[in-house]
């Protein structure tokens, strides 16, 4: 560390020093009742003395005389903000890396529409199990799924809280202490390491391998299938893809091999889409709609994914299977609020009434590359005059996230940034630790922000912030 800085961290006050000067200041008497308001006072001290060691460390500090002279103002006013307008745990973020899907961002973003039913059903009491007109209790399931059922063809649906929740219940209800068949290349680890072999074994099924990791044949689920056999599992591999020399077996061949030995066929579809992504160039993916079409007696799939909705688990199929599904004393654990229904309702019925433009993952990704070039140069003009730094307009490439179309790289544009002074990685950390977490991503010797997941009101705040670097 360089003496510069050392001097500057040198001359931050301790917390009790800034306690006892605070105590003769009027505007924080408030804060300074009882020992509940102390004790918060005490922790915001803290967290601003932490945030202007980081910006020294960040470089983001005036020459020593000026930052001497404005420390104190600065501090004080950092707590009167921290103070009087606390800054939850869940906040809101920018989206720069041109991740749709971004798992660690909440993965997909409802439609403003959705937004607003959920807001008001939150504000409100509802009907969640009331059916209105018998005044009696009623089913949380009915607010959703005559709208799956319309939409997929399926002739039930229900839903839990998320995926895995959903492939957890159906190895519960049908495989307890069964063998559950599933093709050793589908064998698949999800998001923070939860793997199908371990969701499974945590339903109480026993897992029977079949197949090789590149190759798995009809034949093999038949030489399989034993007097301990309860289900025919299909893994859809969405986040990762083996090519080349490979085999596979469809639903509708499992289908058709069930019947005839009389073993129910379930699929979990992972991120699972009502809308074909052919039409915008995306490699071949079955639907929902021809998964149910394929005869399955259940299949699975998320919600905040491809589908644009709120986490959770979907299942759709066969009504036996659904009411069995349902009777499942695990099924109350596993249930989920009025929210989620809420978003689910909302989204489900933009896609019935034909608004899948209106859903902002499909709206993301179909993008095109003028609007994204003409999005992208905007923000490098406006940037242009910051003499703190060096933009350029260049081409790239977005991903879908979340698992979905792996292998899909989007052309996109950005809007490259370099320091002027400083490195590449002290200007992400200075678009991260502001007011409002700007995410971008680096490349080489420059910060890259993707307009393709940028929102109304972004571009404004990403200048904002950068702005803060010329003063």
């Amino acid at each position: 560390m360089d003496q510069e800085k050392q001097r500057r961290l040198r001359i931050l006050p301790a917390v009790h020093e800034v306690i006892s000067r605070l105590e003769q200041d009027d505007e924080f008497k408030p804060f300074l009742t009882n020992d509940r308001q102390l004790s918060r006072l005490t922790q915001a001290v803290r967290q601003v003395l932490q945030k202007a060691r980081e910006n020294v460390q960040l470089n983001l500090t005036d020459s020593f005389a000026a930052y001497e002279v404005a420390l104190w103002p600065w501090l004080k006013t950092q707590l009167l903000q921290e103070l009087t307008h606390r800054e939850t745990s869940l906040r809101r973020v920018i989206n720069g890396t041109g991740v749709v899907l971004h798992t660690n961002c909440g993965r997909a973003l409802l439609a403003p529409e959705v937004a607003s039913f959920v807001a008001e059903q939150a504000g409100r009491y509802s009907n969640l199990e009331l059916n209105i007109v018998t005044g009696e209790r009623g089913s949380r399931y009915v607010h959703v799924e005559a709208l799956l059922c319309h939409l997929t063809g399926a002739e039930a649906a229900m839903v839990v809280n998320n995926n895995a929740a959903a492939v957890l219940l159906m190895m519960n209800t049908f495989a307890q202490g069964k063998d559950v068949i599933v093709s050793r290349g589908e064998l698949v680890e999800v998001g923070g390491s939860f793997r199908i072999p371990e969701v499974l074994k945590a339903g109480g099924a026993k897992l029977v391998e079949v197949g090789t990791t590149n190759k798995t044949w009809l034949r093999d689920y038949e030489a399989a299938i034993g007097p301990e056999t309860s289900v025919l599992l299909k893994v859809h591999t969405s986040n990762y893809r083996v090519e080349g020399f490979t085999h596979s077996v469809s639903g509708a061949e499992l289908v058709e091999l069930g019947e005839t030995r009389g073993l129910p066929v379930m699929e979990d579809l992972g991120s699972g889409s009502f809308f074909d992504g052919t039409i915008l160039g995306f490699p071949l993916e079955p639907t929902i709609q021809q998964t149910v079409k394929a005869g399955l007696s259940l299949v699975s799939f998320s919600g905040d994914k491809l589908l644009g909705g709120p986490q959770a688990g979907i299942i759709v199929g066969k009504q036996e299977y659904i009411k069995r599904l349902k009777a499942n004393q695990l099924t109350r654990a596993l249930r989920v609020d009025k929210l989620t229904l809420a978003a689910l309702e909302g989204t489900l019925r933009l896609y019935k009434d034909g608004g899948v433009e209106d859903i902002p993952v499909w709206r993301m990704l179909s993008l095109s590359l003028d609007t994204l070039k003409s999005a992208a140069a905007e923000l490098v003009e406006a940037l242009q005059p910051n003499s703190a730094i060096s933009v350029e307009l260049k081409e790239d490439l977005s991903q879908v996230g979340g698992g979905a179309w792996p292998t899909v790289d989007l052309p996109t544009w950005v809007c490259t940034i370099r320091p002027i002074q400083g490195s590449v990685i002290e200007l992400e950390s200075f678009l991260r630790l502001g007011p409002v977490a700007i995410l971008a991503r680096i490349h080489k010797d420059r910060v890259l922000i993707d307009v393709r997941t940028l929102l109304s009101g972004d571009r404004e705040d990403i200048i904002q912030r950068l702005g803060q670097l010329e003063s």
